[in-house]
């Protein structure tokens, strides 16, 4: 249960409806899994073409969706006329990312008007068991004003 009460009540599908626009997820073969007021929970099967040297997920595929997993966390607590930007996160790789299924559980840590901290974790699914292989700090910019758009301009 979250301890957050969003701003609009039709966050989930506003969060729903931002992330289907992000081509980069859709490249990766991500997908939501959980919206909750404060908390998105993204999924990333195993595919070959998403791994490293060594056949595991690529550093930059698991950083990919803990930011997107925190940052719709947070647009998930904003206005209705507003967009997110991450202004900056820092992700630590705690153990290979060496599974069939990646998971990035997005939480807010701190809300705000302008910025909001959150945080990610990212575990790797194998064999039935899982472990965290990632986790990620991470400053969100609530754009006010500036409704999540369909294009860039």
């Amino acid at each position: 249960m979250s301890v957050y009460q969003p701003q609009d009540p039709g966050f989930a599908d506003r969060v729903r409806e931002s992330f289907a626009r992000q081509s980069i997820m859709e490249l990766l073969g991500a997908r939501i899994s959980r919206v909750e007021p404060g908390e998105v929970e993204i999924e990333l099967p195993f595919r070959p073409d998403l791994c490293q040297q060594h056949g595991f997920f690529h550093a930059g595929v698991t950083s990919t969706i803990a930011d997107s997993a925190g940052g719709y966390a947070g647009f998930s607590l904003f206005p209705a006329d507003a967009s997110v930007l991450t202004v900056e996160f820092k992700v630590n790789l705690l153990a290979p990312a060496d599974g069939n299924l990646l998971r990035a559980t997005g939480r807010v840590i701190k809300p705000g008007r302008t910025l909001t901290v959150t945080e990610a974790e990212v575990i790797v699914v194998k064999n039935g068991g899982q472990r965290t292989c990632a986790h990620m700090v991470q400053t969100l910019m609530c754009l006010q004003g500036r409704p999540d758009m369909p294009a860039a301009g």
